[in-house]
């Protein structure tokens, strides 16, 4: 018995249809294996000699250019995509996104850079100190004497200018809100004229452009200096091979064989982690005071919880339980404002009313230590609402645990 099967029109497409799908596959599969390895992604390289004159600044580009590449060379890597950056504010960004390999730039940079996995190699052996510098004659000796002043200094994105934005905010101030005018400019040399016309009452440049301006005999002081952080300086990302260490015996070396057989960058030296911190700590840190509160450090909390004072843990339910000053009390502050002493209370959430009726009991207000905002933003809450013993623990639970006093838990209650 035979049984036939007729393929219609539709049956028939079917099969022609499956027929040139495989012929396609097989095609695509021959194409790739002909086809040769994919080069692996250039390794990105970001350079940023600060803001010097523009024709420095692209002089040092070309012999840092110079000197990395030749470095990479040594350690068989070829394949790499080296710009120039005037734009510190935007470097930051990519520090935080990881998106260059190596960065070349100032402290502020490379400051970010060490807090988001990079590490340092070398740099410059000429550290860099802000300072505020004003006429010799003028009355103004101090930050508090230069408020409602007319400030000059560089574009933000300086390295002069986050160092003193930083002062200025350790202060419990802002540029904006202690300034009566702020001048900008680009290069840190620009601002000679405006204090010699008297255009600016103050203005913030580089010690060693101070220094230059002296000696040329400018008659100006000092009113405020920041701490020196290191020079200009090279980080490499953590995942990136051939690695800190060898990066930096091969940058040595190129450094030190230039065109002309020296070093044109100037002394280096090796630069490490812990020289950035407090250059990376600015802008993140609270301020080093608060008018209306009494900052104190753990001893001073101690005697002070033993005189009956209350210690108002500020941070979360979840970090209230993994460890609190005995006999605290949790009241938390939920945080949303910016993180500057600026801040916009009325996006926060905190319930004066858990500090309790008394306006004249002592408090002590403390969260995760000088980072942490939110014990600084209850103070101020407090003193807003009447309080009138205020205690701020800036230190908070970590200096409290490094002073070896005693932590409880949750189940400890």
């Amino acid at each position: 018995m035979t049984i036939g099967f007729k393929c219609t029109t539709p049956c028939a497409a079917l099969g022609i249809a499956l027929v040139s799908a495989v012929l396609a596959a097989n095609a695509q599969a021959q194409a790739v294996q002909a086809a040769p390895p994919t080069a692996p992604a250039a390794l990105q390289v970001l350079v940023n000699p600060g803001d010097t004159g523009e024709q420095s600044r692209v002089a040092q580009y070309g012999v840092w250019k110079l000197a990395l590449e030749q470095a990479l060379r040594r350690e068989r890597i070829t394949n790499v995509n080296v710009r120039l950056s005037n734009d510190a504010t935007a470097d930051l960004g990519m520090t935080r996104a990881k998106s260059q390999g190596i960065f070349i730039a100032p402290a502020h940079v490379i400051g970010s850079a060490v807090r988001y996995g990079y590490t340092p190699v070398l740099g410059l052996d000429k550290p860099v100190q802000a300072v505020l510098v004003a006429p010799r004659d003028s009355g103004i000796d101090s930050l508090a004497k230069a408020a409602g002043k007319r400030l000059g200094m560089p574009l933000q994105d300086s390295v002069v200018t986050y160092l003193l934005r930083g002062e200025v905010n350790a202060a419990n101030t802002t540029i904006k809100r202690h300034f009566g005018t702020v001048y900008n400019t680009r290069y840190q040399e620009a601002l000679l004229p405006c204090l010699q016309i008297r255009l600016c009452d103050v203005v913030v440049v580089e010690r060693a452009v101070y220094e230059r301006w002296v000696a040329a005999g400018e008659k100006f002081k000092v009113v405020l200096e920041s701490k020196p952080v290191p020079g200009l300086g090279v980080a490499i990302r953590d995942d990136v091979r051939p690695g800190a260490e060898a990066l930096r015996a091969a940058l040595t070396e190129a450094l030190a064989g230039g065109p002309t057989g020296r070093n044109e960058v100037g002394p280096v030296q090796v630069h490490t982690a812990a020289a950035f911190t407090y250059v990376s700590t600015l802008g993140y840190f609270t301020p080093r005071l608060l008018p209306g509160a009494t900052v104190v450090d753990a001893p001073a909390v101690a005697q002070l919880i033993k005189a009956g004072a209350t210690y108002i843990d500020t941070r979360t339910e979840a970090e209230f339980k993994a460890g609190h000053v005995p006999g605290a009390r949790l009241v938390p502050y939920v945080e949303k404002s910016a993180k500057d002493a600026d801040f916009q209370a009325a996006e926060d959430k905190f319930d004066i009313a858990g500090l309790g009726a008394d306006r004249n009991a002592p408090l002590i207000f403390a969260c995760n230590g000088p980072e942490c905002w939110k014990s600084f933003k209850a103070s101020h809450a407090a003193i807003k609402a009447g309080y009138t013993r205020v205690h701020w623990f800036r230190g908070g639970i970590p200096e409290w645990r490094s002073s070896g006093l005693t932590v409880n838990l949750a189940e400890q209650q």
